[in-house]
């Protein structure tokens, strides 16, 4: 398969989701990162024009394919981009951001070191983190720092030797317990260095061990009565929590650990890992297995884990599975989540892997087209218990006003399309009134036997428009009179008149589908197809005859004349307004005339 197929292919499959993409070269390096509220549009609007910035362009031709992991937010994803992108350090993502400026976090380069969100980067010795994606983020990060650690938000040069000549006076932020006045030497520059060395820890993802300390703290306050105190760690500790908890991509109390979940049907089984490093997801991946030998999914799974694992280097002791496992390798915790931070990983690892399945599945249709309506018909084959594959199914409706103008349909789809070609109309000769059943009885019989006189293919499965007393006079018609075997099923419909049930069997029962099924949407297309077509060919057939009725007055105007009138303007409304010469170039000077001056007045010949 040639590239620009195989991407194409690759784009068409992404959901609409919220998550991270990454594009790789042909070396399988990876060249972008980038984040998503809408994988599929973000995807596809690269590659749907030629961009002004030139290094786009270059970006685009050398992406040679892509992957991505979904996660269940925007803000999610920005916390993943930022992670996948500090781990990997992809070329072109210093240069392409769609020419925003990202904020940063930035800790100066000071006795006592300031925190604050920038966009400018300036070298002058101070450190920054980022940049990340939104600027509530950086916000968000800044506001969590300053609730918990004293940090300063002055601006003022803090040397020692104008701290020491008095020339700074405590600000509000003193009096609200928010700093410590470092710039009046109530505090000391070992004591404010240890907050910020917190907060590069917070900065690095290394949440764990600040949320251990303040925990630790609080409790051995508590151990000598220090309850007061105690109570200000507790509040900011679990201000700490409630932050970490916002997210399961960074910031959680996991260290490093390998989650893996699993999926499967009947050709594949499929296995995502995603890796968390110091409490932030660093990578996703997922690999296929063709089935083979019957293995259990157990077995697959160890296989899965242990190719992975060597695959993607890692050492993690603890993993994060979805069912009981029997792992032949020592030191390592299993662990089977039930609630918390660890199943709301196996969650998103659950999330990804059917993604890509759903993804494969996609791909696979695309390159056959044919082999999702299969699929589907073998769903029917199965619920039904048929004997064979129904390739050809038929269905039926009937259309009437009170008795008048009756008429019934057939459509026909083949592997489960419409074969509009093999669609046809009946007129109703033989029922006089409202009869449905008898009107459904005279075309079946009317179809199939002359589908038997001359020796045409018979459909693989016939469905009615309507309930158990359709169906059985169907029967009667297909196998008590023409001794056919043909299975028979019945579509009904709710009090919105929308399908709502499919029976099958003598007496009828019904078979459980759920709306959502790919089967469902099949069964309702046909039956919604057959029931448009039989209005149509009723609302036509009722034009005509009303058109036919009123032209039937008019002196001059013999049988052909009206067909070619109705033919050519099917509705009377479009002969009244119809152009003179319209009519003249139809039916020639002299019955034009007569149609003009019956509907509008006089036209001279």
């Amino acid at each position: 398969m040639k590239k620009n197929e195989r991407l194409q292919n690759e784009i068409e499959a992404l959901p609409n989701k919220p998550g991270v993409y990454q594009y790789f070269n042909v070396n399988d390096e990876i060249i972008y990162i980038g984040k998503a509220k809408n994988l599929k549009k973000r995807v596809y609007s690269y590659f749907n024009k030629h961009h002004d910035y030139e290094k786009i362009n270059v970006l685009v031709r050398n992406i040679d394919h892509l992957k991505y992991i979904i996660v269940d937010t925007e803000a999610d994803a920005l916390l993943l981009e930022n992670n996948l992108i500090k781990q990997h350090q992809p070329r072109y993502n210093a240069m392409l951001k769609d020419g925003k400026s990202y904020p940063s976090i930035c800790i100066t380069k000071e006795a006592f070191p300031r925190v604050f969100k920038t966009r400018s980067i300036i070298k002058n010795g101070s450190q920054y983190f980022g940049p990340y994606g939104l600027a509530q983020t950086v916000n968000s990060l800044i506001n969590i720092i300053h609730q918990i650690y004293p940090i300063r938000t002055c601006r003022l040069p803090l040397i020692k030797e104008k701290i020491d000549a008095g020339k700074f006076r405590v600000c509000l932020q003193y009096h609200i317990h928010r700093c410590n006045g470092p710039c009046e030497g109530k505090e000391s520059m070992e004591d404010y260095q240890e907050y910020i060395k917190a907060v590069r820890k917070i900065l690095r993802g290394d949440a764990n061990e600040i949320s251990k300390s303040l925990y630790s703290k609080m409790q051995a306050l508590a151990a000598e009565y220090k309850f007061e105190e105690a109570q200000v760690l507790k509040e900011k500790y679990e201000l700490f929590e409630a932050y970490k908890s916002k997210s399961v991509i960074s910031n959680t109390i996991l260290e490093n650990t390998d989650v893996f979940a699993y999926e499967e049907d009947e050709q594949s089984a499929y296995v995502n890992i995603l890796r968390t490093s110091k409490g932030s997801i660093i990578q996703g991946f997922t690999i296929e297995y063709k089935k083979r030998l019957n293995k259990d999914k157990t077995d697959i799974l160890v296989m899965a884990i242990l190719e992975l694992r060597e695959r993607l280097k890692s050492d993690s002791k603890e993993i994060i599975v979805p069912f009981e496992i029997e792992f032949p390798i020592d030191g390592i915790k299993v662990n089977i989540p039930q609630r918390g931070d660890r199943k709301k990983l196996l969650d998103l690892a659950t999330q990804n892997v059917k993604q890509y399945k759903v993804d494969r599945l996609k791909q696979a249709e695309k390159l056959n087209p044919d082999q999702r309506a299969v699929s589907i018909l073998r769903e029917i084959q199965d619920k039904l218990h048929l004997e064979k594959l129904p390739m050809t199914i038929e269905a039926f409706d009937n259309s009437n006003i009170s008795g008048s103008s009756a008429v019934a349909a057939c459509v026909v789809f083949k592997k489960g399309k419409p074969s509009k070609i093999d669609y046809r109309k009946y007129n109703i000769k033989t029922v006089k009134g409202p009869d449905d059943y008898a009107s459904m009885k005279e075309v079946v019989g009317r179809r199939y036997s002359r589908m038997v006189a001359e020796n045409a293919p018979l459909p693989d499965l016939i469905i009615t428009d309507g309930g158990k007393g359709q169906m059985e006079v169907v029967r009667q018609v297909v196998e008590d009179e023409l001794k056919l075997n043909i299975p028979i099923a019945g579509l009904a419909k709710n009090d919105k008149h929308r399908t709502s049930e499919l029976l099958f069997g003598f007496p009828p029962k019904e078979i459980g589908l759920k709306p959502t099924e790919p089967l469902f949407k099949l069964l309702a297309q046909i039956q919604e197809e057959v029931h448009r077509f039989a209005i149509k060919f009723h609302r036509d057939k009722r034009s005509k005859k009303q058109i036919a009725s009123e032209l039937d007055s008019i002196k001059g105007i013999g049988e052909q004349t009206k067909k070619d009138l109705i033919k050519h303007f099917k509705s009377i409304k479009r002969i009244k307004s119809a152009n003179p010469d319209e009519l003249i170039n139809l039916i020639g000077t002299n019955r034009a005339s007569i149609i003009y001056n019956h509907f509008r007045g006089d036209l001279k010949p």
